[in-house]
């Protein structure tokens, strides 16, 4: 649990006691304390052991760096002889019997009913925060840390304060923000070296820093009538001689009031601690609690340089890692220990003052939690976030518009191709494959092209044996069958379609002619659409008319027999008034020219995009089997009866009818022709049949939402986490996020854009953190 402890040591000095201790006992679910009283005695000589410690502790370490100005004298003098003759031992003993006499005088038997009374009442793994009241700056000015009570209970740190105090009054109520504003004055340094702790707080996590370098007294007032200011913080030479004082620069030496008003205007606005790192800060501390200041961090004496630097280091660590106030200051108080070989009472130095009509901060008090969903960013912060996804995405649309980003979306488009869950393969086909073998057993004089006009007749006339619903003949045969058989079986056959090829301008200028005994309505263009990589993602299905072309077809070798199974079926084919081709209820929309990741296509054709049946290899679309195999009569008939049989050729090494997929580019690979059909002819009767999806995609406004949403979301991990292996990871979950989204949406049939999306993402998200790092990087003024 947390306790404050509130110890008024009243009315009374060393010289004379304390007649009236009263100590107050605070938890936290209670508004009402428990009250235990007692006194202390007169201790005279513990003043007088205080003032030799002071003394010789000065003189023994004058030598070093001292963060004291030096307008200042020593308040009291010790024997020049005393001094040369002082050891390091002795000077220990001195320690030890001055730590040995406040624990003495604090175990008097009046005091021992507050003594026992809190032990009572605490648990050494209670969080306890003991303020010592007293009205003598002298019985402050004690090494209270000394006392024996803090051995026994770990988590519990001391504070000071005066008798009289006030909650400070609030302009307005500061709200969280997303860093701790500090304005850390760096006065005069001379002998000592303060660049150091500006090192530390230039480390510090959530902090945006402002430095004023040896100031003028009008740059600091200005600075401080600033609203906003959380933390003040001081290194250079101060002193508590007289009047409290620091040191600005080597000609200017301010007291706080003569930056009262400035002080008063920034703990109004919400200044909740003033750390002094300096010298001798407890007449700062004090004329700061006339102005209500909540908390002070001060050193108790002259302070060396290294043990002020070494004290900061680990007080902001602890303070910005989460820990109370009171626990960082003990915690980096405690490891000071580390130096004392070399620093005397280096523990003793760092002191809390406090105001106990103000509950401690946290640094997470100054600022929103880490966490997403407690944390809001500012006006200004959003605005960043908003601007540079606003440009990012201006960017992505831009580069997509030219056409730039298509290789990348169609590779992507490849990958999440890949990924879907495999589906088994199309029953309602079989391909009937013209391997080297059975080009090989033709021998040269027989064959004309891939099979002799007898080997194919003899394997259509098997097939025929088994009821095929239809047939299609992915073969170029542009002379007159030698075989009148057949002739006549090519003319007569209602379900047989054959092929020929549009003229292409880059590979093939005069296309290829149709077989001769073959109707008009039974041919089928043979033409695919490659992209600028050669791979097929998109299926031809209608071409305009042309009259010039010796294939004078306008629909595609799968559209054909699609359109004949589906016809047995009682489906009939329309066109639509916006000239897309549909069965029954199914519509195949046809691309148009900006469509997903493609940004320049032909449009006066009409094509869709061809959704692949998934499974590990493009080739297992359909049962397959030889030519060899169906003449031998080694297959089921049941993979013909009532199928569609496809008759292409897969021999490799006699044909250059193969295929670039998205499924690899490799050599191994590509796929023959026919099995491309057998893909489109698939996609058509599982979109009619099957209610299986059609790919789509979203407008270009749509999908320009889609990619700014994305920007948004990468620059809001940009401001809310700001160190970059947090960032990293959190882009990487939201990276596997957007790929997961769009690999869903691609199996529902949606190609929505990824790349763009993750580009736009890790731009907006290192647009975000530079700008992040510009606006917090420390204001320094020098004078």
């Amino acid at each position: 649990m947390n306790y404050l402890v509130v110890l008024n040591l009243g009315k009374g000095d060393w010289q004379h006691g304390l007649p009236t201790v009263i100590a107050q006992l605070w938890d936290e679910h209670s508004p009402n304390p428990m009250q235990f009283t007692g006194s202390l005695p007169a201790a005279p000589e513990l003043d007088a052991l205080y003032r030799r410690w002071q003394a010789l502790y000065e003189d023994l370490y004058s030598h070093l760096g001292w963060r004291r100005s030096s307008v200042q004298s020593v308040a009291f003098e010790i024997d020049e002889e005393d001094v040369t003759h002082l050891s390091q031992a002795e000077f220990s003993q001195l320690c030890q019997d001055l730590q040995t006499a406040i624990n003495r005088w604090l175990n008097a038997e009046a005091f021992r009913n507050i003594d026992r009374q809190l032990r009572t009442q605490l648990k050494p793994s209670d969080q306890i925060r003991l303020i010592i009241v007293a009205d003598d700056a002298r019985l402050l000015r004690l090494p209270w840390c000394l006392w024996s009570f803090l051995d026994d209970y770990p988590k519990a740190e001391i504070a000071l304060s005066l008798p009289e105090y006030l909650r400070s009054m609030k302009v307005t109520a500061t709200k969280p923000r997303r860093q701790v504003r500090i304005l850390a004055i760096l006065g005069n340094h001379e002998g000592i070296d303060v660049a150091k702790d500006q090192q530390v707080l230039q480390q510090l996590p959530g902090a945006e820093l402002t430095f004023l370098v040896e100031p003028t007294a009008s740059e600091l007032n200005q600075q401080l009538w600033q609203p906003g200011w959380d933390v003040l913080f001081f290194a250079g030479h101060s002193s508590s001689q007289g009047k409290g004082h620091i040191q600005l620069n080597q000609t200017e030496s301010l007291t706080v009031d003569q930056l009262k008003y400035g002080l008063r205007t920034a703990i109004a606005h919400g200044l909740k601690l003033a750390i002094f790192n300096s010298c001798d800060g407890l007449g700062l501390a004090r004329d700061l609690a006339d102005l209500n200041l909540p908390q002070v961090i001060v050193m108790r004496e002259p302070v060396p340089d290294r043990v002020a630097q070494e004290f900061l280091k680990h007080f902001l660590m602890a303070f910005s890692g989460g820990k109370s106030l009171y626990t960082a200051v003990r915690e980096a108080r405690e490891k000071l220990q580390s130096l004392e070989t070399d620093f005397p009472c280096a523990t003793w130095l760092p002191v809390i003052c406090q105001n106990p009509a103000e509950v401690p901060p946290t640094w997470q008090d100054w600022c929103v939690p880490r966490s997403p969903l407690l944390r809001w960013p500012t006006r200004q912060e959003l605005q960043t976030v908003l601007f540079s996804s606003l440009v990012v995405t201006g960017l992505i649309a831009g580069a997509r518009w030219l056409g730039w980003l298509q290789p990348v979306e169609l590779w992507s488009f490849d990958r999440l191709m890949q990924s879907r869950p495999a589906e088994p393969p199309d029953s309602r086909l079989l391909a009937v494959m013209i391997t080297d073998e059975d080009i090989q057993t033709e021998g040269e004089q027989m064959r004309r092209g891939s099979l002799s006009d007898r080997t194919l007749n003899r394997l259509l006339e098997k097939l025929e044996q088994h009821q095929p619903l239809a047939i299609g003949l992915d073969l170029y045969r542009d002379a007159p069958a030698d075989v009148p058989e057949l002739a006549n079986r090519l003319k007569q056959t209602r379900h047989l379609f054959a092929v020929c090829k549009r003229p292409d301008v880059r590979g093939d200028p005069t296309g290829v002619l149709p077989p001769p005994e073959v109707p008009e309505s039974r041919l089928g263009f043979s033409d695919f659409v490659r992209d600028p990589d050669g791979v097929v993602r998109r299926h031809l299905l209608v071409l305009p008319p042309n009259p010039s072309s010796r294939c004078t077809t306008s629909y595609a070798l799968s559209v054909q027999l699609a359109n004949h199974y589906l016809e047995v079926k009682g489906i009939q084919a329309t066109v639509t008034q916006q000239q897309d081709l549909q069965f029954g209820t199914t519509v195949f929309r046809q691309l148009q020219r900006r469509t997903g990741g493609y940004q320049s296509l032909v449009a006066d054709s009409g094509q869709v995009l061809l959704n692949y049946r998934a499974a590990p290899s493009p080739r297992n679309i359909t049962q397959q089997a030889t030519v060899a195999q169906v003449l031998r009569g080694q297959i089921n008939p049941n993979a013909i009866k009532g199928q569609i049989v496809l008759i292409g050729i897969a021999a490799r090494h006699s044909s250059g009818d193969y295929w670039t997929t998205p499924f690899g580019k490799g050599d191994t690979d590509r796929i023959p022709g026919v099995l491309i059909h057998a893909q489109m002819i698939s996609q058509i009767l599982s979109a009619v049949l099957d209610q299986r999806p059609l790919l789509w995609v979203w407008s270009v406004w749509i999908e320009t939402l889609w990619i700014a949403g994305w920007a948004v979301i990468g620059g809001g991990l940009a401001w809310q986490f700001q160190r970059l292996e947090f960032l990293g990871f959190a882009g990487g979950i939201a990276v596997g996020i957007l790929i997961g989204l769009c690999q869903v949406l691609l199996i529902q049939g949606g190609w929505i854009p990824l790349a763009p999306s993750a580009i736009a993402l890790f731009m907006s998200s290192i647009s975000v953190a530079l700008l992040t790092a510009s606006a917090d990087k420390p204001k320094i003024h020098h004078e």
